[in-house]
């Protein structure tokens, strides 16, 4: 923290650069930098500058159609929204548990969702980053490039996202927000012949989801000297993990685990989530700053995604991701892996791992049984977490006697990550920047620690931050009519 807290006496001083937008991620945010004189980097923040009143305008709209609103949120990863609020809402219609069809579909269309937003992050977004070097040409660093030098590999991450994209049409409606999972369940089985067009490409998915797999382990372990260092910085992990220690995605407790790899707190409910958790806000950012509430701000932050979470579980329950994860493993000779780009690698092994998971699951009967919603005892609270592609997400809701929500508090993947991405942004910064010319080469190295992180940066915008808000209403031809500014 010293390295901020010695500008805020000659910040007027200091030359700022600013990365805006920050490219190649879900949503909009910049990074400023502030150099003095000799070019020497004294301050380096990751800045969130949507602003998304979600919180707050779900209070007072009817509880059931809570899971298709707050999917809105994001285009990118719309399912674990929708699932984390069908979760939260099932004890508000007395659905504990749901029934074995409702959680097997939920499955399904859960990892459906990790396997094309994996494959979408790792194929379209870094891989031009990760091919071609980090100043590379800034006209080759995207899709087409990569199409271009190395075709085989964008074709199989394009159909790996397509077949993500179909398992999800199939099991919610629609590809994009759709309306398959409802408090108490889910509002549609499979059919047989949805089932027999998913079977007919699985298998192929798992094999080019374990060349993927392989494709990021080369070129980690090629390029060790710079991916093991670049942005390194070390933290606790947090994740759920299902109650024998394996990974599971969907359900479990919570887990964290401190740098060393020592597990600090297990077994924790998802409904005591408020117990463990708080967040900081920040007068810079509509994004906040969550942490460990009996670590304190400064020693309780943590990470979450990929990386957390192949640390964090004792196995992974599919036999070919298993084998992977311990390879990954290994790579930390006895430590946890730490280093930001080694999240690629993790990420492709949670790809087949959710391959796999969808193979297993097509075979399963109840995807076919009409045996589709639960319900009991109504209750006025719930809380839903399930680990999206970014990490951790938690919905929690209260609902009162007229059926309207009273209360929504969401902590999202990337807000999680908040305080990892800046420190990540600020070692890469008195790395590679710090007195040096600046070029877009340079700069770039700050966003490829930004996008190891797969941010969504929509989604992690936050109501009640203090960051300067201001309105402007302009007439038809583009004059200033009225503005308005709140928090400056």
């Amino acid at each position: 923290m010293s390295f901020e807290l010695e500008t805020a006496a000659h910040r007027d001083t200091l030359r700022r650069v600013a990365i805006d937008p920050v490219s190649r991620v879900e949503g909009h945010g910049k990074v400023t930098l502030l150099l003095d004189e000799a070019g020497h980097v004294k301050e380096a923040r990751l800045h969130i500058v949507e602003f998304r009143g979600f919180e707050k305008f779900i209070q007072g709209r009817p509880y059931w159609e809570v899971p298709v609103m707050v999917q809105r949120l994001c285009g990118i990863c719309p399912v674990s929204h929708h699932l984390a609020a069908a979760k939260a809402l099932d004890p508000v219609v007395g659905a504990i548990p749901i029934t074995a069809t409702a959680e097997k579909i939920r499955r399904l269309m859960h990892y459906g969702q990790i396997l094309q937003s994996h494959a979408l992050h790792f194929f379209h977004l870094s891989s031009p980053d990760l091919l071609f070097g980090f100043e590379s040409p800034v006209q080759q660093r995207n899709i087409v490039g990569v199409a271009a030098a190395y075709p085989e590999v964008a074709r199989q991450g394009v159909l790996l996202r397509k077949f993500g994209q179909e398992v999800i049409r199939i099991t919610a409606g629609k590809r994009v927000h759709g309306t398959g999972a409802v408090p108490g369940g889910v509002n549609k089985s499979l059919t047989p012949e949805d089932r027999a067009l998913l079977l007919a490409d699985a298998d192929q998915m798992i094999a080019w989801s374990r060349d993927a797999v392989h494709l990021a382990r080369r070129l980690h372990e090629t390029n060790s000297a710079l991916y093991d260092e670049f942005g390194l910085f070390r933290s606790q992990l947090f994740s759920l993990v299902r109650g024998d220690g394996a990974m599971d995605l969907y359900d479990g407790h919570l887990r964290l685990r401190d740098a060393r790899g020592q597990i600090v707190k297990d077994n924790i409910p998802c409904a005591d989530y408020g117990r463990h958790i708080l967040e900081e806000v920040k007068s810079w950012s509509y994004m906040k700053f969550p942490f460990m509430e009996d670590q304190g701000p400064f020693k309780g932050w943590y990470k979450v995604g990929p990386l957390a979470r192949v640390q964090n579980c004792d196995f992974i329950p599919t036999p070919l991701a298993e084998v992977e994860r311990q390879d990954f493993i290994a790579h930390g000779e006895g430590e946890p892996v730490h280093a930001p780009l080694a999240y690629h690698w993790a990420r492709m092994i949670e790809m087949l791992h959710a391959a796999e998971v969808i193979r297993d699951l097509l075979d399963d009967p109840d995807l076919l049984s009409a045996n589709r919603m639960a319900e009991g005892q109504k209750r006025r609270e719930g809380v839903g977490i399930i680990e999206a592609p970014r990490g951790t997400l938690i919905h929690h809701y209260q609902v009162g006697d007229d059926n309207l929500v009273s209360y929504c508090n969401l902590i999202v993947s990337t807000t999680h990550n908040n305080q990892a991405m800046n420190e990540a942004v600020r070692q890469v910064a008195r790395r590679y920047l710090d007195g040096r010319q600046l070029t877009e080469g340079l700069l770039n190295h700050i966003e490829v620690a930004i996008r190891a992180f797969d941010p969504c940066l929509s989604c992690a915008t936050h109501a009640l931050g203090k960051m300067p808000l201001a309105v402007e209403l302009l007439d038809a031809d583009g004059s200033l009519v009225d503005r308005a500014v709140s928090g400056a």
